[in-house]
This record gives structure tokens, C-alpha cells and sequence, in this order.
């Protein structure tokens, strides 16, 4: 028999292999694909999740899962107040959400109270890769707030950014550092670093971890952690997280650090 076929044989776990039509649910809510490719569409937007990638949903997130191919995925509704930064947050793969799923699927908590320490932990790991170690502030201005946003998600230099908003990479500059207290390389560097360390959290190495924050390799991300962090390279190698735990967390906007690198970029 199929995979499929033999989800069948229970019922009520027949959505893991068959997925559903569109529904929604009051609380927040994670679909992860134990297997295969998973479409899903959300907030009215198509999505590809393959194996062992996860996006978490806000409350009231419209959404519709397909699992073509003997594909499976798990949905467990997490607690009210578990949300992500927005309301379709895609994960990618964070090894440790695979690990208490996996753990779920083995141990088949049945009760409440059987499922609760097995839904703290899930919740835990998702508190855990979306906390930013650095803190950033986003500008106020339009402009640079568009730019900020867009710079999240890319490498494009920051001529081409400003170009897209139609204003200059001297006035996008200015505005950066007025608004935020960092010039916008290294505040988008922060920003980038916060992506990987985040997958760090997730379990993810060092070399997933530079991929999914845009660095080509583990040794680039290395030096911008270490420019940022004071700490040097070869201890962030060994053991990253916990080099960044008994790290000062920020040198911050004003400090010696912050104003020699302002002149740098200025």
C-alpha cells in the first residue's frame, strides 16, 4: 500500500496525507512536511514546502494544503500568543522542529495532558529562531523603511535600493543614521546576521545558516559575527551560540565602535 493509502486506515489523521481545502484557524497554527512536497496557498499566496521545511501562520491566516506524491505533513495549533513576525512566516528547515515533531510522532501523546510538554517544546523552538539577537530600529521615513524592508531580503547594494524608491543612496544614508543609529551597511548587516543566528537556534550548521542569511560561505559569516561581535573568529567556529550568550549583545548606536564605523561607511 501507498503511504497514502495507509493514512487512510485512520481517519482522523487522514489530513496529514491528503491535506484539506482552504480553512482557517483561531489560533496560531505550524504545517510541517514530515515528507515529500507539500503546495500549500496562504493569504492567497502559492507556497512550496519540501521535506522537513516549516512556515507557521497568525491566527485567521487563510490557508490550503496539498500532498501530491505521498507527501506528509503535520499541523499542530499552537497556543494563543505563540505568533510569528508576520502572518505567513516561512521557516525553511530548523533541524529543532523536526527533532519534537519527530519526537510527537513517536511518542503519540494522546491527552491533553500529554500533548502540553510536547507543545511548550515546539513553542519554545519557534520563541527561540525568531528572537533577534540584535535590535534594530526601523526608520520612520517611508523611504527608508522600504529600503530597510528590502534590504531584509536580499544582497542589492544600496544605489540600487535607493534607485528602486527613487531617491539618492546619500539621502537613504542620512536618513539611516538619523533614524536608526547605524549607517545602513552595518544595520543591514545586523540584520542578515540576525537570519543566521537564528538558524544557529534552529540547529541549523554554520554553512546552512550563512546560505539561508545570504553569505556565500561559513567563513563570511564568521567575519561579519565577529565584526559585530568583538569576539574572535575561531571561538565562533567552535561553538557559535555559545560565544554569542556571554557576548555583550550590542556595542550600540554612539559607542567608539558605532561612531568609528559610521565615518567608514559615511
Amino acid at each position: 500500500m501507498t503511504p497514502t493509502a495507509l493514512g487512510a486506515v485512520v481517519p482522523e489523521n487522514a489530513v496529514r496525507f491528503l491535506g484539506h481545502d482552504t480553512h482557517a484557524h483561531d489560533e496560531p497554527h505550524l504545517v510541517h512536511v514530515v515528507a515529500g512536497t507539500a503546495e500549500l496557498v496562504a493569504d492567497g499566496a502559492p507556497l512550496t514546502l519540501r521535506t522537513h521545511e516549516s512556515v507557521w501562520l497568525a491566527p485567521g491566516v487563510p490557508h490550503s494544503v496539498r500532498l501530491p506524491g505521498g507527501a506528509m505533513a503535520l499541523g499542530p495549533v499552537l497556543s494563543p500568543g505563540v505568533e510569528p513576525p508576520v502572518r505567513v512566516h516561512r521557516l525553511g528547515v530548523v533541524p529543532a522542529v523536526t527533532d519534537v515533531l519527530t519526537a510527537v510522532l513517536c511518542a503519540g501523546p494522546a491527552t491533553p495532558e500529554q500533548v502540553a510538554p510536547f507543545r511548550a517544546a515546539l513553542e519554545e523552538v519557534l520563541r527561540g529562531v525568531t528572537g533577534d539577537h540584535f535590535v534594530l530600529t526601523l526608520p520612520s521615513h517611508p523611504v527608508a523603511r522600504a529600503v530597510a524592508e528590502d534590504a531584509r531580503r536580499g544582497g542589492a547594494t544600496l544605489d540600487e535600493l535607493a534607485d528602486r524608491r527613487h531617491a539618492s543612496a546619500r539621502h537613504v544614508q542620512r536618513l539611516f543614521v538619523e533614524e536608526t543609529g547605524l549607517p545602513f551597511g552595518r544595520w543591514r548587516t545586523r540584520a542578515h546576521l540576525n537570519v543566521a543566528i537564528a538558524r544557529l537556534r534552529g540547529g541549523s550548521q554554520l554553512d546552512a545558516a550563512a546560505r539561508a542569511a545570504g553569505y556565500a560561505t561559513r567563513a563570511g559569516l564568521l567575519r561579519a559575527l565577529s565584526r559585530e561581535t568583538g569576539q574572535p573568529v575561531a571561538d565562533l567556529a567552535r561553538d557559535p551560540l555559545a560565544v554569542l550568550a556571554r557576548a555583550p549583545r550590542d556595542t550600540g548606536p554612539g559607542t567608539r565602535a558605532a561612531r568609528v564605523d559610521e565615518r567608514l561607511s559615511a
